[in-house]
């Protein structure tokens, strides 16, 4: 079950365009508390693009 979310989560960081930690890890070699907290960053800076492109 652990394996199932770190796949997908990484699935989803490489759809945001990240390959690789801001330390240089694989994404593979990083803890899923690692990962979901990176993904949880990549979701709210894209929800503020989308809000910032819906008020210009």
């Amino acid at each position: 079950m652990i394996e199932e979310r770190k796949d997908f989560v990484i699935g989803e960081l490489i759809c945001f365009g990240i390959t690789k930690l801001q330390d240089g890890r694989q994404l593979y070699e990083a803890q899923l508390g690692e990962l979901e907290q990176l993904y949880i960053q990549q979701q709210v800076k894209q929800a503020r693009k989308v809000v910032m492109e819906q008020v210009r």
